[in-house]
C-alpha cells in the first residue's frame, strides 16, 4: 500500500474548492519561481556589478531583486491564506460529516467502542489534517518544485558539477523510503495510545463525583499518568525514527555541497568559470539542499497525516446497525399508539450466548398502561431498546399500528415515542434548551406549559433566569427529582403516541416521586404507556401487568390477581414493593 494512500480521504472535501485550490497552486508555482529568479539576479550583480564596476548595472540588480522580493511576498502570502482556508474548511466540514455519522451508529456500536477514542480521532487526528492541507502539503510542494527547479538551473549553470548534485539523490532518497514506513506505522500507534489518554481521562472526568466519593483521586491520577505515559513512549519512538530519518538526510545533503563548494572553488581558481557562476550555483546548491531537508522533515508530517486519515476512513466506513426501510411506510396522522410484540427473541451483540428475549409475545391497546416487572437481568430494557429499533430483533417482528417498525422511518418511528428514563440526560444549556430537546420548534408558551403540566413550573421560576437559567453540564445544578421533572416535560412537549417510563420514579424521594408521579398521570391517560416499574405506586395504576422471568412472558395480569395466584410476582411484590402476599 501507498504509504500517503490514507490522505486520498481528503479528495472529496478537497474538490468543491477547486477554485481555490488552483489558486494556492498558482501562488507556491510563482514564489518558488521567484526564488530560482534570485539566483540569475545574484549572477549579474556579481558578473557585471562587481567585477565589470558598472554601477548601472548594479542598480539594475538591486531593482530585480527588490521587483523579485515583492513578488515572493505576494505570493506567499496568498500562498499561506489559501492553504490555511482549505485546510480549517476541509477538517470542519470532515469533523461535522464524521460526526453526524457516528451519532447514527446506533448502540450497539458504542457498546465495543468508547466515545474517548471516537472523539480523539475526530479531533486530534483530524488537527493533523488540517495541519497537512495548511501547511505540510504545500511546503513539501513548494520545495519540490524549488529542488527540481534548483537542479535544473545548477545544469545549466555548470553541468559538471550538477552532475555531482544529481549523484547525490538516490542517497538521500534511500534513508526517507527505509524509514518511512517504520514512521507511518509508529505514528498510527501514537496516534491510538493518545486517543487511549483521552478516553482515560474523559472516563475518569465524567464520573469525578464517583471518584472523589471513594477517595480514588490518586488511583485515577495513576490510572492517567499510565495512560500518558504510553503515549509519550509512542510519541518518542515515531519522533526517535523521524530523528534519525532527517540526521542522514541533511548530512548527506550539506556533505554534498560542501564537496560541490570545493570542486567550484578549484574551477573559479584554475578560470574554467566565473565568481559569478559559482556564486550562483552556491545559492542554488543551498537551495537544492534546504529544500530536500524540508522535505524530508515534511514526509514525515504527511505520513502521519496519512496514519490519522486512515483511522478517520475506518470511522467513515463503520455501518450502522440498523438500516432504514429503502421503500418506508407511513405512520397514520393521528398515531394510535398499538403496539404488538410477535415471537420476538433477541440477543445482544455482546452478549451472543445469553437470550435477552426468548420468543416474547406481547400486544398493547391504544390507551393501555402496561407495566413490566421480573428481576435484573430479565429482559425488561430490552422491550423499550427494540421499540425505539436501537437493536432489531433475530426473530419475530414489533409493530406500531400494525406496521412492522422495520418499515418505518427511523425519525418517524422515534418521533411517535417519548421516554423518561431512570436517570435523565440533561444537556448543558437553558431549562427551555432541554424541554425543548425532542420538539426544538415548540414555542415559548408550549415549553410553559409543559413545564407546568410536569409539575416543574415553581421551581423553574425560581431559578435565577427561570427557563433561561444554565444547568451545567448533565444538569448537575438541578435536584434528582426537578431533573426528572424536566424529563417528563421533554416528554410531554413531544406529544407521543407511545410513552416509555424506565423506572421513572425509582431513584426519588417521596416528595419528589409524587410530584414526578402527578405530572406521569396527566399524560398517562391519554396515551399508550409502557413502565418497567419497580415502585408499588406505579404498578397498580398499570391496566395489566407483565412478569418477566429470563426474557420470557411468565405471567399476565392486574397487581391483585397476581398476587392472590402466587408465583413470582408475589414474591416479588413482596421484596420489591413492600407487600405481603396476603394482600388483595
Amino acid at each position: 500500500m501507498n504509504r500517503f494512500s490514507g490522505l486520498r480521504l481528503l479528495g472529496p472535501y478537497l474538490r468543491p474548492y477547486r477554485g481555490k485550490v488552483a489558486l494556492a497552486v498558482l501562488s507556491l508555482f510563482v514564489a518558488a519561481g521567484t526564488v530560482l529568479a534570485f539566483g540569475a539576479c545574484l549572477r549579474a550583480l556579481i558578473d557585471r556589478g562587481f567585477a565589470e564596476g558598472r554601477p548601472d548595472v548594479l542598480n539594475y540588480a538591486l531593482a530585480s531583486l527588490l521587483a523579485v522580493a515583492f513578488v515572493l511576498a505576494v505570493a506567499s502570502g496568498a500562498r499561506f491564506y489559501l492553504v490555511s482556508w482549505l485546510g480549517e474548511r476541509v477538517v470542519g466540514t470532515l469533523r461535522r460529516d464524521l460526526f453526524a455519522h457516528v451519532v447514527r451508529l446506533g448502540p450497539a456500536w458504542f457498546e465495543i467502542k468508547r466515545s474517548g477514542d471516537v472523539m480523539s480521532r475526530i479531533s486530534s487526528d483530524a488537527q493533523l489534517i488540517e495541519q497537512v492541507i495548511g501547511s505540510s502539503a504545500s511546503v513539501a510542494l513548494r520545495n519540490t518544485l524549488m529542488c527540481i527547479g534548483g537542479i535544473v538551473m545548477l545544469v545549466v549553470t555548470n553541468p559538471k558539477l550538477a552532475l555531482g548534485v544529481l549523484a547525490v539523490v538516490p542517497v538521500v532518497v534511500a534513508p526517507i523510503i527505509v524509514f518511512g514506513r517504520k514512521v507511518r506505522r509508529l505514528s498510527r500507534e501514537a496516534q491510538a495510545r493518545v486517543a487511549d489518554m483521552v478516553s482515560e481521562g474523559a472516563e475518569t472526568l465524567d464520573a469525578v463525583r464517583t471518584v472523589q466519593a471513594f477517595a480514588q483521586e490518586e488511583s485515577a491520577g495513576t490510572r492517567f499518568t499510565r495512560a500518558t505515559e504510553k503515549a509519550f513512549e509512542a510519541a518518542v519512538a515515531r519522533i526517535s525514527r523521524r530523528a534519525v530519518m532527517t540526521t542522514f538526510v541533511i548530512f548527506i545533503v550539506f556533505a554534498a555541497v560542501g564537496f560541490l563548494l570545493w570542486m567550484g572553488g578549484q574551477d573559479v581558481i584554475a578560470g574554467r568559470i566565473s565568481a559569478g557562476d559559482l556564486s550562483a550555483f552556491i545559492f542554488y546548491a543551498v537551495l537544492v539542499a534546504s529544500s530536500g531537508g524540508a522535505i524530508s522533515e515534511t514526509i514525515g508530517d504527511l505520513q502521519r497525516a496519512s496514519g490519522a486519515a486512515e483511522r478517520l476512513a475506518e470511522l467513515r466506513d463503520e455501518r450502522p446497525i440498523i438500516v432504514e426501510s429503502a421503500n418506508p411506510k407511513p405512520l397514520a396522522r393521528p398515531t394510535r399508539g398499538a403496539l404488538a410484540f410477535e415471537d420476538v427473541s433477541f440477543h445482544y451483540p455482546t452478549r451472543p450466548d445469553s437470550l435477552a428475549l426468548d420468543r416474547f409475545d406481547l400486544r398493547i391497546a391504544p390507551g393501555e398502561t402496561v407495566a413490566i416487572v421480573g428481576p435484573s437481568g430479565a429482559g425488561k430494557t430490552t422491550v423499550f431498546n427494540l421499540l425505539l429499533r436501537f437493536y432489531d430483533p433475530e426473530q419475530g417482528t414489533v409493530r406500531l399500528d400494525g406496521i412492522d417498525i422495520r418499515d418505518l422511518r427511523l425519525g418517524e418511528l422515534r418521533g411517535a415515542l417519548a421516554i423518561v428514563p431512570q436517570e435523565p440526560v440533561l444537556f448543558t444549556g437553558s431549562v427551555a434548551d432541554n424541554i425543548r430537546y425532542g420538539r426544538p420548534d415548540a414555542s415559548d408558551g408550549e415549553v410553559r406549559a409543559a413545564a407546568k403540566a410536569a409539575s416543574a413550573l415553581d421551581f423553574i421560576e425560581a431559578l435565577p433566569q427561570g427557563f433561561d437559567s444554565h444547568l451545567g453540564t448533565r444538569g448537575v445544578r438541578l435536584s434528582g427529582g426537578q431533573r426528572q421533572r424536566i424529563a417528563v416535560a421533554r416528554a410531554l412537549l413531544c406529544d407521543p403516541a407511545v410513552l416509555l417510563l424506565d423506572e421513572a420514579t425509582s431513584a426519588l424521594d417521596a416528595e419528589s416521586e409524587l410530584a414526578v408521579q402527578q405530572a406521569l398521570d396527566r399524560i398517562m391517560h391519554k396515551t399508550t404507556t409502557l413502565v418497567i416499574a419497580h415502585r408499588l405506586a406505579t404498578v397498580q395504576k398499570a391496566d395489566r401487568i407483565v412478569v418477566l422471568e429470563a426474557g420470557r412472558v411468565v405471567d399476565v395480569g392486574t397487581h391483585a390477581e397476581l398476587v392472590r395466584r402466587g408465583g413470582l410476582y408475589a414474591r416479588l411484590a413482596e421484596l420489591q414493593f413492600n407487600v405481603s402476599v396476603a394482600a388483595d
